[in-house]
């Protein structure tokens, strides 16, 4: 006959796992390859205290100020009033809210600690300031 068939009465008695390795080893490589473009460049920063205080928080709203002062909030333009309204509507929906906070660098501190203690007086306690990357360090004089 042209084709035989073989009876095997052997018993696998263990597993091969070689290609189970090969498969997490692989998903482990693309995680650490795509976990870079996930991460925003921002810088964690300890804030002095303000006029308001509050609990620690954990979701996330952006607030931006332009050089000629306009204040967005997660994109939109809104001015102090708005500001105020639009992160107690994001606190009533996420108790655990975090604010980032873009502000131009031609801005002076003042109007940036004053947005600062604006959202803290809101609520929100924990914050990350926005910054751009540089390539190299600039010398301070």
């Amino acid at each position: 006959m042209a084709g035989s068939v073989q009876d095997s009465d052997e018993e696998i008695s263990g597993i091969n796992v070689t290609p189970l390795v090969d498969v997490v080893l692989v998903l482990l490589i693309i995680f650490m390859v795509t976990a870079n473009f996930i991460v925003r460049e921002t810088v964690e920063v300890d804030l002095p205290r303000a006029a308001n205080g509050g609990e620690t928080v954990q979701g996330l709203v952006n607030v931006v100020m332009d050089k000629d002062g306009k204040l967005f909030f997660d994109g939109a333009e809104v001015d102090e009033a708005g500001l105020t309204e639009r992160v107690k509507v994001a606190l009533a929906k996420d108790k655990e809210t975090r604010a980032i906070i873009s502000a131009d660098q031609s801005i002076d501190y003042g109007r940036v600690m004053h947005l600062i203690d604006v959202v803290k007086g809101e609520g929100i306690a924990k914050f990350a300031l926005n910054i751009q990357k540089s390539a190299a360090p600039t010398p301070t004089p």
